[in-house]
């Protein structure tokens, strides 16, 4: 069933092919989506960086409610590249396709600088895969006002689906003295 309502999304095209994105929603405000389509998604992903399809410059503009916007620009060769993957296989041009690539996008970025998530991941050759858990999370949990996984609010939501993975206690408040008790 197809929906009536305009997409949320606009696509200008500039020079060079370089892709604008309007959006009349904020990224903290796009759906979640579902976990077999943000894997297909990695997937499609990894076979578009195998094959050195770069993609081309895109540029994002989020409106909010409020009247603010956040811009985002994707001129990086491998966020490029993983964007253009998610437009060819289910189009970016709709809320849930904006919100299948930001996730993508957010969960990469995730993956680069949280040391904790490695017992979730295997890396190989040619890529990485994915603990199902961790794919869940991130269809699911929301985004950040600059697109991306806020940690924590990403680590509780995994540590829900029960995959053995748990939050380790708060550490103690240091002194600021130096006094030892």
């Amino acid at each position: 069933m197809e929906s009536s309502s305009p997409s949320p999304v606009r696509v200008a095209h500039g020079p060079g092919g370089a892709l604008t994105y309007d959006v009349d929603l904020a990224p903290e405000a796009l759906p979640s989506v579902c976990k077999r389509d943000l894997e297909r998604a990695w997937y499609a992903a990894r076979e578009a960086a195998i094959a050195e399809h770069w993609g081309v410059v895109r540029g994002f503009r989020f409106h909010r409610v409020d009247g603010s916007h956040t811009d985002l620009a994707l001129a990086d060769r491998d966020a490029r590249c993983w964007a253009g993957a998610v437009d060819r296989t289910v189009g970016i041009a709709s809320g849930y396709g904006m919100s299948l690539c930001l996730r993508l996008l957010a969960l990469v970025d995730l993956l680069a600088r949280a040391r904790w998530a490695l017992p979730l991941l295997r890396l190989e050759p040619d890529g990485a895969e994915l603990h199902p858990a961790l794919l869940r999370t991130a269809a699911s949990v929301a985004l950040t006002p600059d697109a991306r996984f806020d940690e924590t609010a990403f680590r509780v939501r995994l540590a829900q689906y029960g995959t053995g993975f748990h939050l380790d206690p708060p550490s103690p408040a240091r002194r600021l003295t130096g006094a030892r008790a």
